[in-house]
């Protein structure tokens, strides 16, 4: 029997075995999910939100456990896991609070006696989830589909696998009935069939992925083969503009909190700074300053900014790219190196002199390292903005508000912050555009993802004439 190791990579320790799930029980999990669907979408909102509230309770009231599990298994810091847990307690109550009033019938006046659109559940939502936010990324996605009236059935990261089992049952012990949400343990060489196999078949109404370009295009081609609703929450290369009027020593202290936050392992955090000619050499300065104040350490030790990388994998990959860069002309002003000792630390790294041809410039970096790019104005800095496949989240910083949304309206991107680090809010629609995926998360928008948007006319009489037209 094959089986799933999980490794603590502060230490190198190994905190856990699990046996990988067969053939067999990946379909009695789809069965068990398939059947418990039917009577929860028929449960009123109420009772539906009565189970997401007790799951809210659930989690800050075992916060200090689930947040040590989080830093254990993928090495963020223990008060970033706090706030995680956190989040995902007030996306329950969010979605506890406004389901129905997301998903309420909407009546339509039309020539029938009555007609509304309707908002129906589709089903079982499969969900293929990163590691880097072990327990929001599902729970963002959990509480709207199941709110909906669909069950949901999570395919994690291995090594955060026992994140995904503590989801599970943190919703069974708030009373979600047995099989509604399961974690399917799978081994890394069988993720891919038995992701194509589920998304195929027929009680399988929807998929979501958070992950890598090359893990959507696998998913998004999945589903469009079944002919599925997906949504695709892919990479990023985040422009964070820095315009010259800007206060530059705030701005890049908001800088380096934003781009070393999970050690700098987010999709949204803010991977290049393009900065005004003018403030560039100053704000280079007050960041490099930033970054070496910076603590790397033990996460769960008080007082550490930042972590190990989540695997030794993920950091080979990121200092191949720095090395790449430096050696194509990019100018290391920090960092740039593994740090001695057990655990997958990597120094904070910044970087300038960046510019096209260099990996720092043309690819996402997913860790620690913060690139420098020099822009001459308005113009030229939102032509570097958008000189990326990406276009998941953008900043812009400036002292006048106005000009900064001016810039902002240019940069093609799913989310644009003026003078604030982009984060995902459950109250906003969360996702990006071209390479950076399609759909959304969160808001009304997220959950109407996950439903059948139906139309109903109803005439109390039989017609008696036909329409002209379809």
């Amino acid at each position: 029997m094959s089986t799933v190791v999980t490794v603590n990579p502060a230490t190198g320790e190994r905190l856990a075995e699990y046996p990988a799930f067969s053939d067999a029980d990946v379909d009695a999990a789809l069965d068990r999910a398939a059947a418990a669907q039917v009577d929860w979408a028929a449960l009123p909102y109420p009772e539906r939100a009565a189970v997401l509230r007790r799951t809210a309770e659930i989690l800050r009231a075992d916060v200090e456990q689930l947040a040590l599990l989080v830093t254990r298994e993928m090495g963020k810091p223990l008060a970033e896991s706090r706030a995680e847990v956190e989040k995902c307690a007030t996306a329950c109550d969010y979605y506890a609070g406004h389901a129905g009033e997301f998903l309420a019938d909407e009546p339509v006046a039309t020539s029938a006696d009555r007609s509304w659109i309707g908002y129906e559940p589709v089903g079982v939502v499969l969900a293929v989830m990163p590691w880097n936010f072990p327990l929001w990324q599902v729970l963002r996605f959990a509480a709207p589909a199941l709110m909906a009236g669909n069950a949901a059935l999570l395919k994690h990261s291995p090594n955060t696998t026992g994140c995904a089992l503590a989801v599970q049952r943190v919703l069974a012990d708030a009373g979600a009935p047995d099989g509604l949400f399961a974690a399917l343990v799978i081994a890394e060489p069988d993720v891919p069939a038995v992701t194509r196999r589920l998304i195929g078949d027929p009680r399988i109404g929807a998929v979501t992925i958070t992950g890598s370009e090359r893990a959507g295009r696998a998913v998004g081609s999945a589903a469009g083969d079944a002919i599925k609703k997906s949504v695709l929450e892919l990479g990023g290369s985040d422009p964070f503009v820095v315009l010259a009027d800007a206060d530059l020593p705030r701005v890049a202290a908001m800088a380096a909190r934003g781009r070393y936050l999970n050690a700098g392992q987010s999709c949204i955090s803010p991977k290049r700074f393009v900065v005004e000619a003018s403030g560039a050499e100053e704000f280079t300065r007050l960041l490099v300053a930033e970054v070496e104040s910076l603590t790397v350490g033990d996460p769960e030790a008080p007082g550490t900014d930042v972590g190990p990388m989540a695997r030794a994998d993920l950091l080979d990959g990121v200092h191949r790219q720095v090395e790449a860069s430096v050696a194509k002309g990019a100018r290391l002003l920090a960092g740039g190196r593994r740090l001695d000792g057990p655990g997958t630390f990597y120094a904070p790294t910044v970087l300038a002199d960046v510019a096209p041809g260099q990996p720092a410039y043309d690819e996402e970096i997913f860790g620690p390292v913060a690139t420098v790019i020099v822009a001459d104005g308005d113009d030229e800095a939102v032509r570097v903005a958008n000189d990326t496949r990406f276009g998941l989240g953008a900043s812009v910083w400036t002292a006048d508000p106005e000009r900064g949304i001016a810039v902002a309206r240019r940069i093609r991107s799913g989310a644009v912050f003026v003078n604030a680090v982009v984060a995902s809010d459950v109250r906003l629609p969360f996702g990006g555009t071209r390479a950076s995926g399609y759909g959304r998360e969160l808001a009304a928008a997220g959950i109407r993802e996950f439903v059948n948007v139906r139309t109903w006319w109803v005439l109390d009489e039989p017609a008696v004439t036909a329409p002209a037209s379809e």
